[in-house]
């Protein structure tokens, strides 16, 4: 991966991120008027599938070649910080829900339920929705999750033995975590598929207004909202609710196809924008570094200084003083969690690395 287009995916990450953050934090009770750009936070979550697709099967085939390599870091990468974000999702609820109940429409009961749920990353199974109590976007690393190891299933076992596991995965699964594994899967075609590595710079850069053009008419046309009607209006009302995030399926394949276009033209067109992107590459991967701490604790931290602060919604100074906490929290926290997955990972690899050890020897 050129270094111009690693860059670009990074400020797509966090740009992302901070989308995510802005559509949850736009609560009457912290703003009352409608911020801009406050309108994207599920398509972001769409952005994110397709480029951890890409990233993973990037990884996979030019570092972590290995099944040992591959579970070590996609585990030290989620629990580094799911762990320390459900357990501080509970205690900044517990103090912020004192100090300010009418912000918390959020459950705050079966302690034992959620938490396990949410370390096992089975709140979304079936048509199970157990919310991670004020934490709403832990929902999309319940999917991400499940990704990672059918992803690892194919690459790492053999065809025998691969299909039939996946089938078993599916199976354990349920219909919502799949019905959004084709939009993760078009990560994973982009960097594979050969001919959009041969595109050309005028053919690339067609592309780039074509998806740019596309992502701005997706949204202004509210294509998602439309073609969600429609699909409730085909299966009813409660199947649709069921679906909880998985319900604008339809709408998402069309935004994912969009942002893999996107993608396939910038991997090409980054490296001409060099100039423009490698004076800013050190605050970009500062950035990105605290992304998945900021997307997986936003909603708990927005909260709690909001439950702190107790502002006046009339105006921007509420939202932007809460929003500054929350900056300096993820930051904060950042620097124990994602910033430290580094040391998990490599107390992991050596452990399953003798777990692979001791069953060759059993073996022989």
């Amino acid at each position: 991966m050129n270094r111009p287009f690693s860059l670009y995916l990074d400020a797509v990450r966090f740009i992302a991120a901070c989308l995510v953050y802005v559509y949850h934090s736009n609560q009457r009770l912290l703003v009352a008027d409608i911020l801009p750009a406050s309108h994207f936070g599920h398509s972001a979550v769409i952005v994110f599938f397709v480029l951890s697709g890409f990233v993973i099967a990037y990884i996979t085939d030019s570092k972590e070649n290995d099944w040992a390599s591959y579970a070590a870091s996609r585990l030290s990468r989620v629990y580094s910080v799911a762990v320390p974000a459900l357990l501080l999702t509970v205690l900044l609820d517990a103090i912020g829900r004192q100090l300010y109940p009418a912000l918390y429409n959020y459950p705050f009961d079966q302690f034992a339920v959620r938490l396990l749920a949410g370390t096992a990353m089975l709140n979304e199974v079936w048509f199970v929705s157990i919310t991670s109590f004020s934490n709403v976007p832990y929902w999309s690393i319940c999917y991400e999750f499940w990704y990672y190891v059918a992803f690892g299933l194919l690459t790492f076992l053999p065809r025998r033995l691969a299909w039939p596991a996946l089938a078993v995965l599916a199976l354990l699964l349920g219909p919502k975590i799949l019905m959004l594994a084709p939009i993760w899967a078009l990560g994973v075609l982009l960097y594979r598929w050969r001919a959009l590595q041969r595109l050309s710079t005028p053919q690339a850069g067609v592309l780039a207004v074509v998806s740019v053009l596309g992502i701005v008419a997706f949204h202004a046309l509210d294509v998602e909202g439309q073609i969600s009607a429609w699909f409730k209006a085909q299966i009813g009302a409660h199947w649709h609710t069921q679906l909880t995030f998985s319900k604008f399926f339809l709408a998402d394949y069309l935004l994912g196809l969009l942002v893999l276009m996107n993608f396939a033209a910038m991997r090409q067109l980054a490296p001409l924008l060099g100039a423009v992107l490698l004076p800013f590459e050190r605050p970009i991967r500062f950035l990105a570094a605290y992304t998945f701490t900021l997307y997986l604790l936003h909603q708990p931290l927005f909260l709690f200084w909001a439950a702190v602060l107790r502002g006046d919604p009339n105006g921007y100074g509420y939202w932007l003083a809460t929003t500054v906490l929350v900056a300096l929290s993820v930051w904060l926290v950042g620097l124990f969690t994602e910033n430290k997955r580094h040391a998990l990972r490599a107390w992991l690899l050596a452990r399953l690395q003798r777990l692979g050890a001791g069953r060759l020897r059993s073996a022989t």
